[in-house]
């Protein structure tokens, strides 16, 4: 999203010109998943290279430092993420085993030391238009721990003339020495009417189950709207439902394949529900299931519930990085059932 933000993100933007006049060597914007704060610091990491930039601090568009940036070859330029959100072709160079093996690699869902250290040489040489030098990172918090130490020291002798734009989904998972070196700066969620107005002109049909669903984070709603399926969704809501055993061993075994992250966070948000109209009556995430949570929040004891959510918490922690995605839904899912007998 080149030269635009959202519209959730307009006072943010003209809060954010304010810090141009002294700009600080690294800023940490911070938020939920899914409301556009990547596209948001590439759009400000535009306008502080753009020679012409305009008035409310957007880029121009016209210049040569546009140019490359739109062409994604800026030479004052660098952005720093996970090799799984890179969407560049695997090189054909080579021969067939070399290029095999190359595309049989997982990539990595870390930012690793290497990464850190290949920036060495563009932070040591002369900017090519005598500007501003722009690193972009996120999301922070897949800095693995040699990375973070690396970068930490970055951060502590900053270059001259460079501006790190770094975000984060999760300030707690950050090293604490590298939040002290940077600026902090939030972003916050869209109202649910601003969100579900966008989704609308998006063109998405059931907007406001899809933004409900994603806890109010319009990009995360349209991903998994475009993505067009709620099956994986509804074999767990179904269960969480009507919980017993022998369904949660089937389930679990059904959804091994799922990146564990979407289950876990949706027991989450269900749990988040049971518990929020067992206190006040609301229901934030799944409306839709408001006889099924109103049953559950009626005969869960509140103590049971509170267990429940902190081992949902704390497995959300170690999803990424399990043994056996089966047994860890075996285990989850036994976990809740268990809990609601």
């Amino acid at each position: 999203m080149s030269n635009s933000i959202y519209p959730w993100q307009e006072s943010s933007w003209q809060q954010l010109q304010t810090l141009r006049q002294r700009m600080p060597h690294a800023i940490l914007f911070h938020g939920a998943a899914g409301i556009g704060k990547s596209d948001f610091i590439e759009t400000f990491a535009q306008g502080l290279l753009c020679e012409a930039v305009l008035a409310d601090g957007h880029a121009c568009g016209q210049c040569a430092s546009c140019g490359w940036f739109s062409q994604q070859n800026h030479p004052d330029y660098r952005r720093v993420r996970p090799e799984s959100m890179e969407d560049e072709p695997v090189d054909e160079e080579g021969d067939g085993e070399t290029r095999k093996a190359a595309k049989s690699k997982t990539p990595s869902k870390e930012i690793k030391i290497e990464q850190i250290r290949s920036l060495a040489d563009f932070m040591n040489i002369s900017t090519h238009r005598q500007g501003l030098r722009v690193v972009v990172l996120y999301p922070a918090e897949a800095l693995n721990n040699a990375a973070s130490n690396a970068l930490l020291k970055t951060l502590e002798e900053p270059p001259p003339g460079t501006v790190f734009l770094l975000a984060s989904n999760s300030l707690d998972r950050l090293l604490p020495t590298i939040l002290s070196r940077c600026r902090k700066f939030a972003l916050p969620m869209p109202g649910h009417d601003e969100a579900l107005a966008w989704l609308k002109a998006q063109g998405v049909a059931d907007a406001d189950s899809w933004l409900r669903e994603q806890g109010g984070a319009p990009l995360a709603a349209l991903q998994q709207a475009e993505a067009g399926s709620r099956d994986d969704l509804e074999t767990l809501l179904q269960l969480l439902a009507h919980p017993s055993v022998e369904a949660a061993l089937k389930v679990a075994d059904k959804l091994q394949k799922v990146p564990l992250s979407g289950p876990v966070s949706w027991l989450q948000r269900w749990l988040y529900d049971v518990f929020s109209y067992k206190l006040a009556g609301n229901i934030r995430y799944y409306p839709r299931y408001q006889k099924e949570l109103a049953s559950l929040a009626d005969k869960i004891h509140v103590s049971r519930l509170l267990a429940a959510i902190k081992s949902a918490n704390e497995r959300r922690a170690t999803s990424d990085h399990p043994l056996s995605p089966k047994l860890f839904l075996e285990d989850m899912l036994l976990d809740y059932a268990n809990c609601c007998a």
